[in-house]
């Protein structure tokens, strides 16, 4: 992957790491990014980037909970089958997940609050 995909605005009210984390969904929901390509080490995109590894890290967990990238222990990041990144629920899930979390909420609360959501529509 190529640095030169991931371009970031500083002026901008999403942080680092959601900006990130959407440019690389992007990549690979429009097969910029194929399947299996292996993503930078954390510490060589945050060197790149000029960011902080622990907003490359976050940015890549992110990506992982969403189902856009895999992590193979030490053989690194990739990303996976555009058929899974462009799984809309998925997608939805992650976003309240990185929502709720956000607000403080305990995982087992944000847990109950969405099953008493889909046994009440």
């Amino acid at each position: 992957m190529s640095v030169d995909l991931i371009d970031l605005d500083p002026a901008s009210t999403d942080p680092p790491y959601e900006q990130l984390r959407a440019r690389v969904t992007e990549l690979a929901r429009t097969g910029a990014l194929a399947p299996h390509t292996r993503l930078p080490a954390v510490r060589r995109l945050a060197g790149d980037l000029n960011l902080a590894p622990g907003t490359v890290a976050r940015a890549y967990r992110e990506l992982e909970a969403a189902g856009v990238v895999e992590t193979r222990g030490r053989l690194g990041t990739f990303v996976v089958g555009a058929e899974t990144a462009a799984d809309p629920a998925r997608e939805l899930a992650a976003e309240y997940a990185r929502r709720v979390t956000e607000l403080g909420v305990s995982r087992e609360r944000a847990l109950d609050l969405a099953r008493a959501a889909l046994a009440d529509p």
